[in-house]
């Protein structure tokens, strides 16, 4: 069927428009596909990811329950090297510490909370890995790593412990007014309703109550 003298102007109109900017339109149009194909595939990945880093986590709380320290350590190890980038990844090396410091396995204790200090994304977790493996090193009387340990900032909810943990390795060292200090800052950053505060009280009176104040 012929065209009318309207259909054809239309039809010239639009060819002219395509030799302008067809190409232009294809290729913003190819680029917008592919970054929702990205996208979605990016967020169908990340659900992958967490539904079996989620399955690996429930088989190494199985494994802790039976105080299996030689599993928990190796499943702990496949959660941290197939999906480091989880949360699940930072809860395996938690866990996997505890239950290594209960089978007496300090190095391996202090691997996995060295671990979530080194590669954790969640500054909660750090924290957490951090007064630990200060805890330990105390205990091992590696006072020096392990104030160094506890260097730098942490979330406002860990001041308290981690100014706490300072102060019992400061006694250690026989720094008492070092420690008196680290005490006292634990108290101020401490909700005032926390039972906490009756340990931490008693442990600055026991090395001589507040620390000083500086003449004015």
């Amino acid at each position: 069927m012929a065209f009318d003298l309207d259909e054809q102007e239309q039809l010239a109109t639009l060819k002219d428009w395509w030799n302008k900017f067809g190409n232009l339109t294809t290729w913003v149009l190819i680029i917008a596909l592919s970054a929702y194909a990205a996208w979605s595939g990016w967020n169908y990945y990340q659900r992958n990811q967490a539904v079996q880093a989620s399955q690996l986590y429930e088989e190494l709380q199985k494994a802790v329950t039976t105080k299996d320290n030689a599993k928990v350590q190796r499943v702990a190890s496949d959660v941290q090297q197939k999906f480091g980038g989880t949360a699940y990844a930072q809860m395996a090396a938690l866990s996997a510490a505890k239950t290594a410091f209960d089978a007496n396995d300090l190095n391996g204790a202090k691997a996995q909370l060295q671990w979530v200090v080194d590669h954790g994304r969640e500054e909660e977790y750090k924290a957490i890995a951090k007064i630990r493996l200060a805890g330990i090193l105390l205990d091992q009387k590696a006072y020096d790593d392990a104030l160094k340990i506890l260097a730098g900032d942490v979330p406002a909810s860990f001041a308290s412990a981690v100014a706490d943990r300072k102060g019992d390795i400061l006694v250690a060292q026989n720094k008492l007014d070092d420690a008196r200090a680290a005490y006292q800052l634990a108290l101020d950053k401490m909700e005032s309703h926390n039972p906490g505060r009756q340990l931490i009280q008693l442990k600055l009176d026991a090395i001589g109550g507040a620390p000083a104040k500086a003449a004015v």
